[in-house]
């Protein structure tokens, strides 16, 4: 069917609307559901009652159709209920509505439910058929009740997406076509976001994870691993049993702090899959996140190695029992390393439910082995003397307690052997994609799995010690006799005596010298060998796993360019095929090492910074205070998890201090680049919400300190329109104001209807989004008003936010103003008048080519085919490289401005001709983009007018592309106080420690000009005389109230010096300033209501005529510069 069915249909039958029985009901829905669109007629609304029934017992039901998303004409202007579904799925009959309450205002509609899959499923409801679901609180308005539905991210995996009624939906006039509000608050998906919730919707039988099975198995098989069997006892040997104690206790505090954190971001909302990256970037965004999911990621995928290394040496060890060697031991770990990845490649790649088996079998077996240890450790037998076990001694207890280091072991040393047996926290959050319930699942699971293991840890610390001795000879014969007088070790209390060999230091058993020694204690030894195999081969596939899971979110998320290749899944459960491969690889590369002494403390600190930055980010986020951080689970404090992160950090210095040193800086080093890159994601990170937090508090504090003059900035508002429309006044202003002061780019939108305060919102955010892209510091803000004046009076009263309010009001000078109507430059003129009333400095930017180039704009736009996506663009020109010279080819670029912040694209057009004037035009607007090369900056300093004059250009000349001007002052003076003025000026300057290039005293200001210019003036002022001597009193005074701008034959005599007076410094302007590139001068002053808007703008047209780019600048003559300290 076509996309304009429903409008199609309206028109064939306006008053004949075709609907179904309240018993149809959409397919999978099971809940009520709630939809606002557009109807086609107006019709049905007023249709009686008795009408509906006829047309509900007698029409049929529509076969159901997939219309265009597009309304067409016909269907705009109403809206319709639709989509309300009994919740509990029984059918309603048609005729279970009581009496009374049928009435003309029931809407009949026609339903569209929008599911996540994408596809439209339209159904028809006559809503007068189920009084009771069909109605908000029984009654009929699209007004909606609260429902979890709106609340899903678009085609989000867990549900329907719903749309509630938007505001202008329930609040605009109906003849209004309703606004597309789009996303409030940054609730939209990024496309990674949306292909990866897209992917999950469309998937059937996706398998799913508990909490058990999905994450206390897995941290438990990743935390105990070979160190619990190979390396637990020679720690207690080194540490004793106290110590022994104290570090599983520490390596417990670390994870358990750790454990609360995760568990407190786990639960501040919906989880998907990539673990600690998903969890860091989510909540203290993509730079950190960005940095340690790639490090995490690569983490994961060289643990692998490490673990499948661990079990090759332990295969090859037994192979050399019985003497069977393949090659050489080294190139025996690499054959049988690079048989079991394949393996576990292979299980990874069968799917997720292959792989839990997997861990499931491996994981019977550890605890299995686990188990033999410790009813091992209660049989003692004769033969196991020797070795150095007795069973549980007192003796052999309090020997243990204390500790024995040796070969130059350290409390610190061991801890750091230790530390990597705890690392395996995060494997259950690692796929939290696959997990049923991530907000749930991975607190349980953690930090049950960190209580188990630890517990267990400790129970092998205080089992081994108490049973086991730190040296034995492993031979019968050393028994105590005669000749031991001396031995008074445990071991001669229970009839051994094994000084010779610890003399000799060659005993080959006990804790301190067989890291097999579980083996020997346990009931069956070879159990704890399948034990060993089982906590490598569990350590490997989860790693093998988590690590292809936590790349491909980092890749899905675009936050490295180049890397989208591994973001594709396949399959039921969107595996990350690719990333299997390519982890594959990396482990096969460091099995083949086959040594990773150098590598593992690397490992280890990778992890621990991911540990540190997720405490971190719980503290973050506690301290930034923001209202969206509402974790449900409450057992954590922002304190604990910051000394969580100190600790962290102190445990990877421990480590290994150079493999700390390297984490940090390649962590730095990709939190700078994408820094740099800015990716566009918007995830409402805590940042965010302390960075507002903080500019909230700071400009709180602002206002509780008065101004003072050293702080003094100048804070502009401009009046610039579209802020590309003026380039010149933007890059001018953005030169001595930006990282200095605050640029408000003001625009008055005038309206001859009503004001459409929607698109002026549109504006605001699109406008504001041009002016981030090219990097200038500024905001936009735009008002309504009825005429200009109005519109500036608003912005000088109200832009800004306590101190942070402008000073200064920048206009650019109005060349055309004797081509319209005078009265616009009465309000020209007014504006400059009332910035003075507001005690606003005031500044006028004058190029003699003009500012505005907008004209141009609108002629490349109307050139321009006007296809789909042309509708909010930005237009604007650059000629600073791309230009070839050809006057009628300009360069240009478009940036576009959709969802996302920032799109830019080239778009090449036809051809737009341009005129000389134009040309010249475009040229000038861009001149202050470009580094301006040695010359000067002229500041005419006339009037005192409180340092305003004086600060903008040194401000000027400390930027990068004005550092080659110099600044030459001239002043007013005296013919016979030339010197004398000159010293004192010089001296002023020195003291504001304003450097200056050449300083000049202009004694001949008040000569008469030349009788050239002043017939010049007087040819341009003459249409603007009231010329009173010509007609009577009482009618120039009509004509005066009239046209208050005229100039009177008085007012003109009065102010004749003052006229020549610009005249003369125009003359001097072009003698001294024709080569500067940019004169700053002090503008002339007209006291309202005593000086006309045609002379006032007369004399700023004499003034500044023919000149290159001036700036006309008056402050409120209040103290901007100070030379005290």
């Amino acid at each position: 069917m076509s996309g304009n069915a429903p409008s199609t249909s309206a028109r064939e039958k306006p008053k004949e609307e075709q609907t179904v029985t309240s018993s149809l009901k959409p397919p999978g829905t099971s809940q009520s559901r709630f939809q606002v669109d557009v109807v086609a007629e107006a019709a049905a609304a007023s249709a009686s009652a008795a009408d509906k029934s006829k047309r509900h017992s007698s029409e049929k039901p529509p076969a159901l159709s997939k219309p265009d998303r597009q309304p067409s004409e016909e269907s705009k202007g109403r809206f319709r209920v639709v989509n309300f579904v009994d919740p509990s799925g029984v059918e309603i009959p048609a005729d279970s509505a009581p009496d009374g309450v049928q009435s003309g205002d029931t809407i009949k509609s026609e339903g569209s439910l929008h599911s996540s899959t994408g596809g439209t499923h339209h159904y028809y409801y006559d809503t007068h058929t189920n009084t009771y679901y069909l109605r908000t609180f029984g009654h009929n308005t699209i007004d909606a009740v609260p429902n979890i539905d709106y609340y899903r991210q678009t085609v989000a995996p867990l549900g329907e997406k719903l749309i509630r009624p938007t505001l202008s939906e329930l609040h605009d006039e109906l003849d209004k076509e309703p606004f597309d509000e789009g996303f409030a608050n940054g609730e939209e998906l990024t496309p990674a976001d949306e292909a990866t919730a897209t992917e999950a919707a469309e998937s059937k039988g996706v398998v799913k994870f508990g909490w058990i099975k999905g994450v206390l198995v897995r941290c438990m098989l990743n935390i105990w691993g070979v160190m619990l069997f190979i390396r637990m006892t020679w720690i207690v040997g080194q540490a004793g049993i106290a110590l022994s104690c104290l570090i599983v206790l520490m390596a417990m505090v670390v994870t358990t702090i750790t454990g609360l954190s995760t568990s407190a971001i786990a639960t501040n909302g919906f989880v998907r899959g990539g673990g600690a990256y998903y969890l860091i970037s989510r909540s203290l965004g993509p730079e950190f996140g960005g940095s340690i999911g790639l490090i995490f990621a690569f983490a994961n995928a060289v643990a692998v190695s490490m673990y499948v290394v661990g079990f090759a040496e332990t295969v090859v060890e037994l192979l050399s029992t019985i003497d069977a060697h393949m090659t050489d031991e080294l190139n025996d770990i690499r054959i049988v390393g690079t048989l079991t990845i394949i393996l576990l490649l292979g299980i990874s790649v069968a799917g997720m439910e292959w792989e839990a088996k997997a861990q499931i079998f491996l994981l019977v077996i550890l605890i299995g082995a686990i188990f033999n240890y410790f009813i091992g450790a209660f049989i003692p037998m004769e033969a196991k003397k020797p070795l150095g076990f007795f069973g549980y001694k007192a003796d052999i207890l309090i020997e243990n307690m204390v500790p024995d280091f040796r070969d130059g072991e350290t409390f610190f040393s061991v801890f750091a052997i230790f530390f990597p047996a705890a690392t395996g926290i995060l494997a259950g959050a690692n796929i939290s994609g696959d997990l049923t319930d991530p907000q749930s699942a991975i607190p349980k699971g953690t930090l049950l799995a960190i209580l188990i293991t630890g517990v267990v840890y400790l129970g092998v610390a205080f089992s081994a010690g108490g049973c086991i001795l730190r040296d034995a000879s492993g031979s019968s014969n050393d028994t105590i006799t005669s000749q031991s007088m001396n031995c008074t070790d445990a071991a001669c209390k229970l009839g051994y005596d094994f000084s010779s060999c610890k003399a000799a230091m060659n005993c080959k058993f006990g804790l301190h010298n067989d890291f097999q020694v579980m083996s020997e204690v346990s009931g069956f030894g070879p159990l704890i060998t399948a034990g060993v195999f089982s906590a490598t081969l569990s350590s490997a596939l989860a790693s093998l796993v988590s690590a292809p899971k936590v790349f491909q979110a980092l890749c899905k998320d675009n936050i490295y360019p180049g890397l989208g290749v591994f973001a594709k899944g396949y399959g039921k459960n969107n595996e990350p095929l690719r990333g299997y491969v390519l982890t594959f690889f990396i482990g096969l590369a460091f099995i083949l090492i086959a040594d990773l002494n150098i590598i593992a403390p690397i490992i280890s600190n990778f992890f621990l910074a991911s540990y540190a930055l997720i405490n971190f980010s719980v503290f973050h986020a506690s301290m930034a205070n923001s209202p969206g951080w509402r974790p449900s689970f409450k057992y954590y404090n922002m304190w604990v998890s910051l000394a969580g992160a100190v600790l962290c950090c102190v445990v990877m210095f421990v480590i290994n201090w150079w493999a700390a040193l390297l984490t940090n800086v390649i962590v730095m080093a990709l939190y700078i680049y994408v820094s740099y890159k800015k990716p566009d994601v918007n995830w409402g990170s805590s940042m965010q919400a302390l960075t507002y937090h903080q500019a909230l508090t700071h400009c709180l504090q602002l206002t509780g300190v008065e101004d003072h003059i050293k702080n003094f900035r100048p804070q502009c508002l401009l009046l610039i329109g579209y802020p590309n429309s003026r380039p010149a006044l933007l890059n001018l202003v953005q030169a001595f104001t930006k990282n200095m002061g605050l640029m408000v780019c003001g625009h008055v939108r005038t309206f001859t209807r009503r004001p459409s305060f929607k698109d002026l919102a549109n504006d605001q955010a699109r406008y504001q989004r041009w002016l981030l892209k090219n990097k200038t510091k500024a905001f936009y803000t735009p008002v309504f008003a009825e005429d200009l004046r109005q519109g500036t009076q608003y912005l000088l009263q109200a832009s800004g936010l306590g101190r942070l309010r402008p000073n200064t009001l920048v206009i650019g000078f109005k060349n055309n103003w004797r081509d319209g109507e005078m009265k616009d430059v009465e309000t020209y003129i007014n504006i400059i008048h009332d910035a003075f009333d507001f005690q606003y400095g005031a500044v006028i930017l004058r190029l003699k080519e003009g500012l505005d180039i907008s004209h141009i704009q609108d002629e490349f736009m109307s050139s321009q085919e006007k296809g789909a996506g042309m509708k909010d663009i930005v237009v604007s020109f650059d000629l600073s490289k791309e230009s070839d010279g050809d006057s009628s080819k300009t360069s240009s670029r478009i940036s576009t401005a959709q969802s996302s912040p920032i799109i830019h694209k080239e778009k090449k057009g036809p051809p737009v001709a341009l005129s000389p004037a134009d040309q010249r035009l475009l040229e000038a607007s861009q001149q202050f983009q470009k580094k301006q090369g040695k010359g000067t900056v002229d500041v005419w300093w006339l009037f005192d007018d409180g340092g305003l004059t004086l600060l903008i250009p040194y401000l000027l000349i400390n930027k990068k592309k004005w550092k080659d001007c110099k600044i030459r002052v001239f002043i007013g003076g005296k013919i016979n106080r030339i010197d004398h003025d000159r010293r004192a000026m010089a001296a002023l300057l020195s003291k504001f420690r304003i450097g200056f290039s050449d300083l000049t005293v202009l004694g001949d200001i008040n000569t008469k000009p030349k009788k050239e210019n002043i017939a010049a003036f007087e040819e341009m002022i003459e249409p603007y005389k009231l010329k009173e001597d010509d007609m009577e009193q009482e009618a120039a005074e009509t004509l005066k109230a009239e046209e208050p701008w005229r100039i009177t034959d008085n007012e003109l005599e009065l102010y004749r010096a003052k006229t020549n007076r610009q005249i003369r410094l125009n003359e001097l302007l072009k003698e001294h300033s024709s080569t500067a590139n940019l004169i700053v001068m002090s503008m002339p002053l007209a006291r309202k209501g005593a000086v006309s808007s045609a002379l006032y703008m007369s004399w700023l047209e004499a003034l500044s005529k023919d000149l290159p780019p001036i700036l006309l600048v008056r402050g409120n003559h209040q103290s901007v510069l100070t030379f005290y300290s």
